[in-house]
């Protein structure tokens, strides 16, 4: 990558196919050296209904202080940087879940931070620029404050964005869409982080592979019941995004206020939990593999 590239954002978001990704990313733009094709780009693109919450200043704004704070700690970026994307860009799960919205900020938006957080020895993958929720250079960090979150508390967030195995594997899993689920992972965890245990990726990636031969959701909703988040304070979250202030740089923000998991639904799973994960086969990485960009 040879420096910063001029490069100017559109005003407002849009979506983006994936077959315009895949005629348009070359190995320039995955490298750093080109910036993408804005107006072929933009000739692909559909708009999005007129709203505030589609505005690309707020989150231009994020991604260049990211870079900036964690210009020698590229990894720690994702958990300063992934809730305040949740908290900053407001919608449903099913606005989340489409594709072209993270093509389009990827894209059009901030390819500079693909390549600035993803750049391996030669080039950023191309599934960070269009891929998966949890492969994406975007949507894996809203997805993980969406999934990790315990109502409007992001501090479980920032504890799973410690370790990447969280994206490689847990993030992977159907389960972590029951929040009990999701937030004993992260006790266990932030356990982990606490007490210097050795490889807590390793640990991490047996725990999840063991959560999933346990058992589907039903069966951890038989011990920890959960009605999941309340559309109503999830609505009034999306809709407070006309006259939200810019997340704090310095402190957490607050998420929706759409209810939180009980303390005994974490204490109910964790005896369980903390067993299969004692049980587990771990497997031993090269420092490489853990640690892919």
């Amino acid at each position: 990558m040879t420096g910063p590239l001029a490069f100017e954002a559109p005003p407002a978001l849009g979506l983006l196919s994936n077959s315009a990704v895949a005629a348009h990313l070359g190995r320039g733009v995955q490298a750093g050296d080109e910036v993408p094709p804005q107006i072929a780009l933009s000739k692909a693109v559909t708009a999005l209904p007129e709203s505030a919450r589609w505005r690309t200043e707020p989150l231009r704004e994020l991604f260049d202080e990211a870079m900036q704070r964690f210009q020698h700690r590229k990894t720690a970026a994702d958990g300063w940087l992934a809730p305040r994307l949740h908290a900053t860009l407001r919608m449903s799960r099913s606005e989340a879940a489409r594709g072209e919205l993270w093509n389009f900020i990827a894209l059009l938006v901030a390819p500079d931070y693909v390549v600035w957080r993803h750049r391996g020895t030669e080039i950023a993958p191309a599934s960070r620029f269009s891929g998966l929720h949890y492969t994406q250079a975007f949507a894996r960090l809203w997805w993980v404050a969406e999934l990790f979150r315990n109502g409007e508390d992001y501090r479980p967030v920032e504890t799973a964005c410690r370790v990447q195995e969280i994206f490689n594997s847990t993030m992977r899993l159907d389960v972590v869409d029951h929040r009990p689920t999701a937030l004993t992972v992260v006790r266990i965890l932030q356990n982990m982080v606490e007490t210097g245990a050795p490889r807590p990726g390793d640990h991490l990636h047996a725990l999840s592979s063991a959560i999933n031969l346990a058992g589907s959701t039903l069966v951890f909703e038989a011990l920890a019941s959960d009605p999941g988040p309340d559309p109503e304070g999830t609505q009034a979250w999306i809709e407070g995004a006309v006259s939200a202030a810019p997340v704090p740089l310095d402190r957490l923000p607050d998420g929706p206020d759409d209810g939180s998991v009980a303390e005994s639904g974490i204490q109910a799973l964790l005896p369980l939990f903390e067993q299969l994960g004692k049980d587990a086969n771990i497997r031993v990485r090269t420092k490489h593999e853990e640690e892919a960009p």
